[in-house]
């Protein structure tokens, strides 16, 4: 039995990563190096829109500001909020994608970040993003009053109803905690110009949260003193400051498997804004008769949860980065020993393994759980839709003679 997630879906990532489903152990080293980034056209597309924006073409695509010969982006305040020098399309001073490129060639930021959104129940991506940190971008207007938030949209057609907006606190614009990316407006994406279809010319990134707080095709941002929240996802009753939850995900295994063989379990895990400890699984032997195994059961608090293998960092990252990347100016990267300070990257993804050994014939369940910093073991957080999912996920095989 397939894993409840769309396998169309999980099996796009684990190409992507080069990972193999449940394997003799002989047919992959459970330690070989796989990719960290994900090549553009290999995330999983969620695009929102009627026709979806990157998939306008020619004259279109150039009236909607899609390419960067035609992109613009204005920043300016509403109500009681007052900038000094608001940029409009009207006015003749909105921000062009050249006057961009210079503000990134005075200070840009690269990071690696893992894009998952909130009700999806596995990673869309990860790649190396590069742009102009928001605050830097801000500072354009010059002096501001009565501001307590940032509102930020991007093209929706000129139709209300595909309008997909999202917003910070001004602190979270401005400030970010030391070794942590800024809130960046991003058009590069591995070493390339940002594509139509990851967002392209220009998207938000937010490197702490879920994917709908990095809207693509940025036009136009908008300070304001209102406190509230004004994000799409909001409106559908979510948690608009959600953060991306440490958890352990599955990768496909085939529903049957010889019996003799050395078998190999694999998967990606996100770290979260908690951090992440380690990764654990727990084999069981199933039968249809038994009764689903949830989180407050007492076969569950006495599982015999075992330590997976979590690949460790590249020790070449001139070779996993795009040629010509400084990869003693990526984001959490020691500059003197160009490597990570810590592994895996806060908001990033990485792979692990579990080696399940031979075992007899027989139906069984295979369950994996990430276990963060605090010691808080997935679900915890607990996996409450509108803070973005994270159960533990459970795939059941069958082995044969």
């Amino acid at each position: 039995m397939r894993n409840p997630i769309s396998a169309t879906r999980r099996e796009v990532i684990s190409a992507s990563l080069g990972i193999a489903a449940v394997l003799p152990a002989d047919a992959e080293n459970a330690n070989s190096h796989r990719p960290v980034l994900t090549p553009a056209d290999k995330f999983v597309d969620v695009s929102r829109g009627a026709p979806i924006p990157h998939s306008l073409r020619g004259e279109k695509q150039a009236d909607a500001g899609l390419t960067p010969q035609t992109w613009q982006l204005e920043i300016l305040g509403e109500g009681t909020t007052k900038v000094a020098i608001p940029l409009t399309r009207a006015s003749g001073n909105a921000l062009d994608y050249r006057a961009l490129l210079a503000l990134g060639d005075a200070g840009h930021v690269t990071f690696i970040k893992v894009m998952q959104c909130l009700n999806i129940e596995e990673p869309l991506g990860q790649g190396l993003w590069e742009g102009v940190p928001l605050r830097t971008v801000l500072g354009l207007v010059g002096q501001c009053s009565n501001v307590r938030r940032v509102y930020y949209s991007g093209f929706h057609n000129n139709e209300a109803s595909q309008l997909f907006q999202s917003s910070l606190s001004l602190t979270d614009a401005l400030e970010s905690p030391p070794g942590c990316p800024p809130a960046c407006l991003v058009y590069r994406l591995n070493g390339q110009p940002l594509p139509p279809e990851r967002g392209g010319p220009v998207r938000m990134v937010i490197p702490w949260a879920h994917g709908f707080k990095s809207i693509k095709w940025l036009n136009k941002i908008t300070l304001t003193n209102e406190f509230r929240a004004n994000d799409t996802y909001a409106d559908a009753n979510n948690d608009p400051e959600s953060h991306l939850k440490t958890a352990a995900y599955l990768n496909d295994i085939p529903e049957k498997v010889t019996v003799g063989s050395e078998l190999t379990l694999r998967g990606v895990v996100v770290c979260g804004l908690s951090g992440l400890a380690r990764v654990e699984c727990w084999l069981r032997p199933s039968t249809t008769r038994q009764a689903p195994v949830t989180p407050q059961s007492s076969e569950w608090q006495h599982a015999n949860w075992r330590t997976a293998t979590i690949q460790p960092a590249p020790t070449h990252w001139n070779s996993e980065l795009p040629p010509g990347t400084d990869v003693s100016a990526v984001y959490g990267f020691r500059k003197s020993k160009r490597s990570p300070t810590i592994w895996p990257m806060p908001y990033t993804m990485a792979s692990w393994s579990f080696h399940i050994g031979k075992i007899p014939p027989g139906t069984y369940e295979i369950r994996a759980r990430a276990v963060d910093l605090n010691g808080f073991a997935q679900p915890e957080p607990r996996p409450d839709r509108q803070t973005g999912l994270n159960p533990v996920q459970v795939a059941r095989f069958v082995v044969v003679t």
